[in-house]
């Protein structure tokens, strides 16, 4: 199956893999992860924030992790956000919560913002817009093709 996403990597000539899984797989990272053979960290977990001024941003973390909220209130530069809720996902990237690419559906000025826990990892597994279809992309690949920020999202700070 020909999607968006893949028509956009190959529009940049950014070389990436595809790969499928059973539709019938249950949710989650951690269970992407156990059907295809990769790390939970790996699979990135694509989140829509809500700012204070109503400003929506994507935020990528593998899927081992959690957003600390004051990193990522700095990184936003907003005391207020929240996650966006599913009507707001859907309505601004065009996908339902679950397997949203990472790319493709941002208009331009559209905040993406990747944790740089994820640069530690040589591939990375995003959705690719249809659950049962995973993207295997190098993380400076999926920094290229989101326009991504990358900050420290998801490690306290000593």
């Amino acid at each position: 199956m020909d999607l968006p996403a893949h028509q956009f990597l190959d529009n940049l000539g950014i070389r990436y893999r595809r790969l499928e899984f059973s539709g019938e797989t249950d949710k989650g990272a951690a269970n992407v992860a156990q059907v295809l053979g990769f790390e939970e960290g790996q699979m990135v977990k694509t989140l829509v924030f809500r700012t204070g001024l109503g400003e929506l941003a994507l935020v990528m973390v593998g899927g081992d992790r959690h957003v600390i909220s004051g990193q990522l209130k700095r990184a936003l530069g907003s005391r207020n956000i929240s996650l966006a809720q599913p009507d707001s996902v859907l309505e601004a990237t065009g996908y339902a919560i679950g397997s949203i690419p990472p790319f493709h559906w941002q208009p331009p000025g559209f905040r993406s913002l990747l944790d740089s826990a994820l640069t530690e990892y040589p591939e990375l597994g995003v959705g690719a817009g249809v659950w049962g279809n995973e993207i295997i992309i190098t993380p400076n690949d999926l920094i290229s093709a989101s326009g991504a920020e990358v900050f420290n999202l998801t490690r306290r700070e000593s």
